[in-house]
């Protein structure tokens, strides 16, 4: 069971004085790793054998972890960062009820949910302590050294759904950003299937064609790259279209590293269309076309 189904399932046994406690081990673990006892007895301003049963609570619903040692301290594991999330949400009436999984992956799991008007949407929870902190920070070079797992994963989430509004609003095929809290985003729903899965994807010329399309309208309009494209975040939809997905990555096209992120993703894209489906497009044609320099793709 992932944190989040974790998070779902205990989610209506949370009262309100559970969520205060939550939220003053949140705001303190930006000074402690553990926050002492007396810390958030002092914040919480409630009796201290309140405290503890609360505290006792959480522990057992698996929304915290204790240490004893030097002094008895707490810290949110990511169960516990997902609730305050989810009712930080359903407070804004962004959603409702939650549905099934979407998607576990390494960095992030995806849910359906619906909102007050009884619109499926998707729900992504970052969870970026899934691999290793050197590939982490080597992938991703806004991640400091002396962050949290949960820290990371906040930025991680801010920095995707910045990401999502800009290329959105520039008419990129991306899941609609509606709203984002900590490490959890809210968007459209996403419904399709990864491009990597398919054997037949009907007019291949035509589907690339859309694809670097939107690439172009990304670089151009958004002036933006994905900077992580590859056929495992491209998701054709039921009606053939294409939806980019994961954009945690993405970099302007001033970052000092634009072209070599550009052609990777590029390369990512024309060697996976060669390998399965043997349609040939050079490097220098894509990059000519989804930079502007040429009009149209020899397709």
């Amino acid at each position: 069971m992932t944190s989040a189904e974790t998070a779902v399932q205990i989610f209506h046994k949370l009262e309100n004085e559970d969520f205060r406690i939550l939220n003053i081990i949140e705001t303190a673990m930006a000074k402690w790793e553990f926050v002492p006892l007396e810390q958030i007895h002092k914040y919480a301003k409630i009796p201290l054998e309140r405290v503890t049963y609360t505290l006792e609570k959480l522990d057992k619903l698996n929304l915290t972890y204790r240490t004893r040692g030097a002094y008895t301290g707490y810290t949110l594991n990511y169960a516990g960062y997902d609730c305050l999330a989810i009712n930080t949400l359903l407070k804004a009436k962004i959603i409702t009820s939650f549905g099934q999984t979407l998607g576990v992956g390494k960095e992030a799991d995806v849910y359906d949910a619906l909102n007050p008007s009884g619109t499926r949407i998707a729900i992504k929870f970052h969870r970026l302590g899934r691999i290793s902190f050197r590939q982490t920070r080597r992938k991703r070079g806004y991640i400091k050294e002396h962050s949290s797992w949960l820290f990371q994963s906040h930025l991680a989430a801010e920095k995707e759904f910045q990401a999502l509004k800009r290329a959105y609003e520039h008419g990129v095929s991306v899941p609609q950003p509606l709203s984002q809290n900590r490490h959890v985003i809210a968007m459209g729903m996403i419904e399709g299937g990864e491009l990597s899965r398919y054997k037949d994807i009907g007019d291949t010329g035509e589907v690339l064609q859309e694809l670097l399309c939107n690439v172009k309208k990304t670089y151009l309009k958004a002036q933006l790259i994905h900077a992580d494209l590859s056929e495992y975040n491209l998701i054709l939809q039921p009606d053939g279209h294409i939806l980019i997905i994961d954009w945690p990555q993405a970099v302007k096209t001033d970052h000092q590293n634009a072209k070599e992120l550009l052609e990777r993703d590029l390369k990512n894209v024309l060697n996976f269309f060669n390998r399965k489906f043997n349609l040939k497009l050079t490097l220098e044609d894509a990059y000519r076309y989804v930079t502007g320099e040429a009009k149209k793709l020899p397709l």
